[in-house]
């Protein structure tokens, strides 16, 4: 009920602002699916749920749970804690139930926020939790988060939403470093590929 409070209040501003969501045809309407968009900002949680018309279940580092009152806040819209720096194998288990319930899982596989550009790096948790759960995987870039307010009304504010990376290409294949790796790769292109149309 939050979730959808909140997203609608924030459409609304947004939508003021300028924000513009581009390929909505590729959001699977159905079924479990990993968002993966890179960071800039932490508005772009906010203007992915935006864009997004699905309750998306976001990794969030866990100390932002160490304020009680943002902590149950980050719940009540379904964000759960991940720590960073190791597997945090509770927060894997929650995110493969997650996908076994048919569910939009977001992840920011860059693993923190980064300066504007190329994203050069994406860790191996969206690749692996991908392999494990056979979900596609929604490219997404965020072009515009990192400026101060009001963004949308001196330059572009865009969600921009790419094709899902199918796993179909990895059935079969053993899930190792390598092939984590390499899906993190296509990962990665991804993400660039939108950044740079």
């Amino acid at each position: 009920m939050l979730y959808n409070t909140a997203r609608a209040v924030l459409r609304f501003f947004f939508l003021i602002m300028g924000l513009k969501v581009e390929g909505f045809r590729n959001i699977p309407r159905s079924g479990a699916v990993i968002v993966a968009p890179n960071h800039l900002s932490y508005l772009d949680p906010l203007l992915v749920a935006v864009a997004i018309d699905r309750p998306i279940h976001f990794m969030a580092k866990a100390e932002l749970f160490n304020n009680k009152i943002l902590g149950k806040l980050l719940t009540k819209v379904y964000a759960f804690p991940v720590k960073r720096g190791n597997a945090d194998r509770h927060a894997i288990r929650h995110a493969l139930q997650l996908m076994e319930e048919g569910k939009v899982l977001g992840i920011f596989p860059e693993g923190t926020r980064k300066r504007p550009g190329r994203v050069e790096h994406t860790q191996a948790g969206a690749a692996m939790i991908a392999l494990r759960s056979g979900a596609p995987i929604l490219p997404v870039a965020c072009i515009g988060s990192d400026r101060s307010f009001p963004c949308g009304w001196l330059w572009p504010l865009i969600i921009r939403i790419g094709e899902p990376i199918s796993m179909l290409d990895y059935q079969g294949q053993k899930i190792n470093s390598e092939t984590m790796e390499k899906l993190s790769n296509e990962i990665t292109d991804k993400i660039n590929a939108l950044l740079s149309k």
